[in-house]
């Protein structure tokens, strides 16, 4: 395939902008939709105060995060037109590096400064409007050890895998792409494998669930579905936040259930049985497995279009670079593929929503009795203040679940 340099600066320019046009129109549209009495299911979970909190919640993440949309958009268009690819290319070649470390240097350097662009964002998110409406328990100096450890993380697995990527596409041949897309589903599964027992305990503390009714509760519960689970433990969120979740999280040996400490408090034995039942659902119906299979085929499929672009000299001219790399083409295709990215997370979250629906029907039948999860649905959403009222444009493009409110009027039919 042969486009020009102007056609794929259009492309991208476009997509940059469409993106931003169209998250933009889809904030307006939710907030707009918040001015709504407060729905007749929660009155006995929000007060007036507590409900006027949600919209306010709302209104000052989506207001702030139009600020950091528009600067970041402001700074990308800034970058690539006064020539900053070339700029650090041309640092980074200084130093003869061979192609994969000179790879690993390069997208080092625009990570750093991604993080330092975005940094001032997070700090205020978390410090000012999190702190605001009382979600906020993240010390300075957690928050700085938090952003260590993450940079060595990244740094760690980030560049063995980008090693791997760089090494296969420079030196693999027409069969470059497999051998990516194989390294790739490997390291996928390497990871999700380490992460319960070797990357989630560096930043919380992940203690058993002790014994008493609530655990014999779940496994008794685990056992009338014939769900093997040996791995219940409650992890300290609220050292970060006051805010309540549970999850599923790892596979095989390494598959546990963990419960945030603030979702205990806040939730009864029934309730917090029916929220692991849910989590459960995922699990026996194949969802888990579902969509990693997904994003495994979904790799392959981005390899494949990375071989055809990977060198495409109208992709670096649009960028205005002097030399073709490996390692600035992976750059380029990321942000040339965006339109692509965007159509199919928008078919992911469309699928992730029937299976949130999936795992509350599998709940609420095997725990007998929709109640118990209908209830812990409406104490979560009054206590992480959530938007009951999401415009259903909004909810098409960002919700991985259905509303809440669809959710428990679909619980109710059961």
């Amino acid at each position: 395939m042969h486009f020009s340099e102007q056609f794929i600066t259009i492309i991208i320019l476009v997509t940059l902008t469409g993106s931003y046009l169209i998250g933009t129109i889809a904030d307006f549209l939710n907030l707009k939709n918040i001015d709504q009495p407060l729905p007749a299911e929660f009155k006995d979970h929000y007060d007036k105060k507590k409900y006027s909190d949600s919209q306010n919640y709302l209104k000052a993440n989506t207001k702030f995060g139009f600020i950091t949309s528009s600067i970041d958009l402001t700074i990308i268009l800034l970058f690539w037109f006064s020539g900053g690819f070339q700029m650090i290319d041309s640092f980074v070649r200084s130093f003869n590096f061979g192609s994969i470390v000179s790879g690993l240097f390069f997208t080092g350097i625009l990570l750093f400064l991604k993080l330092l662009i975005s940094l001032p964002f997070t700090l205020y998110t978390t410090f000012v409007i999190e702190e605001k409406f009382g979600f906020n328990k993240t010390t300075p100096r957690l928050f700085l050890a938090d952003l260590i450890k993450s940079i060595v993380l990244s740094a760690i697995l980030g560049g063995i895998l980008l090693s791997l990527i760089l090494g296969f596409l420079e030196f693999g041949g027409q069969l470059a792409w497999v051998m990516c897309w194989m390294a790739s589903t490997l390291f996928l599964l390497f990871v999700q494998y380490i992460v319960p027992t070797w990357i989630m305990p560096l930043f919380n503390k992940f203690t058993p669930l002790e014994d008493g009714p609530l655990k014999e509760a779940i496994i008794s519960y685990a056992k009338s579905i014939n769900f093997s689970l040996s791995n219940i433990f409650v992890m300290d969120g609220s050292k970060r936040s006051s805010k309540s979740n549970a999850f599923f999280t790892g596979f095989g040996k390494n598959k546990r259930i963990v419960l945030f400490d603030t979702l205990i408090k806040e939730q009864s034995l029934e309730e917090l049985v029916s929220i692991l039942a849910h989590e459960m659902g995922h699990f026996k119906k194949k969802h888990i497995i579902k969509r990693m299979v997904l994003g495994i085929f979904q790799m392959g499929f981005i390899f494949y279009l990375i071989s055809i672009f990977i060198s495409h000299e109208g992709l670096f001219h649009a960028f205005f670079m002097k030399d073709i790399s490996i390692y600035a083409g992976l750059i380029f295709f990321g942000m040339l593929y965006s339109p692509i990215d965007l159509f199919i997370s928008i078919l992911f979250q469309i699928s992730s929503r029937k299976d949130e629906y999936e795992a509350d029907n599998f709940a609420a039948k095997t725990v007998k009795d929709s109640r118990p999860l209908i209830n812990a649905l409406k104490k979560l959403s009054a206590h992480n203040l959530s938007n009951l009222t999401p415009h259903p444009f909004y909810v098409f493009l960002n919700y991985s679940h259905p509303p809440v409110l669809a959710r428990i009027n679909t619980l109710k039919s059961i």
